[in-house]
């Protein structure tokens, strides 16, 4: 069969795995688990092919609440498989998802393939769907990446020797809530933000970490007043607030650069999840002339774990009792190394946008990060869900959203929106006191650039 996919469209199709199906099934799974995975292949096939034929019911899994097999088929033939278990706990579990050999010339098959998988899942009421992968089947292992897929850990020699197993998962559920929100991250502002991160402190950290009160608040903002003295010794920090459009403080990160040039991030909180990553997003680019590693001591929410994991943090330990003897305190750390393209949050349904080429034009007020940017950068574009690399091809300056929008063409810069419900949009965005800063259109286009 030619599977070239330049030469004729083809015929896609997914569907439930039928009695006959197994011989592909079991001669797939062989070849390609062999060299990532110990054990009998065969016999796993056959046991998970039987529950799948046996109506969903595996009789042996404590945790199984169904499993299911389907088989992706191109111009009618059989061209790979996935076995979905829906877990009692409200997630799903791939094991496994396989292209054949002979089929991965056709573009498209394998996120086909995983996208069914997930839209299953999702219609059984998963939150979230997960597997794992060898780390050193670099293929696999990255198409999961660009999927979406977080990373959650690893183990050496898991399931076969010399074998590194990544576990992956990605969300599931409804909308999250950070898509909702406008938040800006800015730098700290004793006479404006002062009293409201006092407050968010004393809430937030001091139940978890003993020795947070007054004081300790005081002493943060004494080492922000010594910021410009750029000696490690002295305990300098530099403090980030996430502030929504009226002004109120939602987080703070105070950064305190150390010997040997890591950066200490103490207090780093968000009264929501979505201030928390707004911190983690946009900060590692602010700092990367201060250092070249970040790390946070957090104990952390679930919601809060997404984020770290999402934004590519490490989890380097745990420590029991350390700052609260009920609590265990993590550490997480982060290279800047791997942060040196900068990062800006946009709503998903406009990064989807930015994605499929459609819009070209970014609106920001002139914050000094944004003010640093011109043509030839990198920008990395995130929503809670999905990514996005861009080049900015110009940057282009005005004195408020009304001489913009006079110029500039509103279709490009969100699909199916009027000139008025853009314009209406952006002074939502930047009321007033932000618009004095001045409105930047950066002119992008997608960029294909790999990230590790």
């Amino acid at each position: 069969m030619n599977t070239n996919s330049h030469t004729t469209p083809h015929t896609i199709a997914v569907r439930a795995a039928g009695k006959g199906d197994f011989p592909f099934v079991s001669t797939l799974m062989v070849q390609a688990l062999h060299d990532w995975y110990g054990g009998d292949h065969e016999a796993h096939a056959k046991r998970i092919f039987d529950a799948h034929m046996a109506g969903g019911q595996d009789h042996v899994g404590h945790f199984s609440a169904e499993q299911h097999m389907f088989i992706l088929e191109v111009d009618g033939q059989r061209a790979g498989m996935v076995h979905v278990v829906v877990k009692k706990q409200g997630t799903a579990k791939m094991s496994p998802l396989i292209v054949a050999p002979e089929f991965k010339s056709v573009r498209g098959l394998g996120a086909r393939l995983l996208s069914y998988a997930e839209a299953f899942a999702l219609g059984r009421g998963a939150r979230q769907i997960y597997g794992t992968v060898a780390k050193q089947n670099t293929k696999a292992f990255g198409f999961f990446q660009h999927m979406g897929y977080a990373v959650a850990g690893e183990s050496i020699g898991h399931y076969k020797p010399g074998v590194t197993e990544v576990m992956i998962y990605k969300l599931l559920d409804s909308q999250p809530v950070d898509e909702k929100a406008s938040i800006s991250v800015v730098e700290f502002d004793r006479v404006r933000h002062a009293e409201q991160v006092k407050q968010l402190i004393l809430l937030k950290l001091a139940p978890l970490f003993n020795g947070v009160d007054e004081g300790w608040v005081e002493a943060l903002y004494r080492g922000y007043e010594r910021r410009n003295t750029r000696e490690p010794n002295s305990k300098y920090k530099l403090v980030f607030v996430a502030i929504d459009r009226g002004g109120k403080v939602l987080g703070v990160a105070g950064c305190t650069p150390k010997k040997g040039e890591p950066i200490k991030l103490m207090p780093c909180l968000g009264s929501t999840p979505a201030a928390f990553a707004a911190l983690l997003t946009d900060i590692p680019f602010k700092l990367r002339q201060y250092g070249r590693k970040l790390y946070l001591h957090t104990v952390p929410t679930p919601d809060e774990v997404v984020v770290l994991q999402r934004l590519g943090w490490s989890l380097n330990a745990i420590m029991p009792a350390a700052y609260h003897p009920r609590q265990c305190t993590q550490q997480w750390s982060n290279n800047l190394e791997n942060n040196m393209v900068r990062n800006m949050r946009v709503k998903r349904a406009l990064l989807q946008q930015i994605a499929a080429g459609t819009k070209t034009l970014e609106v920001r007020a002139g914050y000094p990060d944004i003010r640093e940017i011109s043509a030839g950068d990198s920008i990395h574009f995130m929503s809670a869900r999905e990514e996005c690399d861009v080049n900015v091809k110009a940057v282009r300056v005005y004195r408020d959203i009304n001489s913009m929008m006079a110029v500039e063409d509103h279709r490009r810069m969100a699909e199916n929106m009027t000139r008025r419900e853009v314009n209406d949009l952006l002074h939502g965005i930047y009321p007033a006191g932000r618009e004095v800063l001045g409105i930047y259109v950066l002119e992008i286009e997608r960029s294909e650039r790999t990230r590790t």
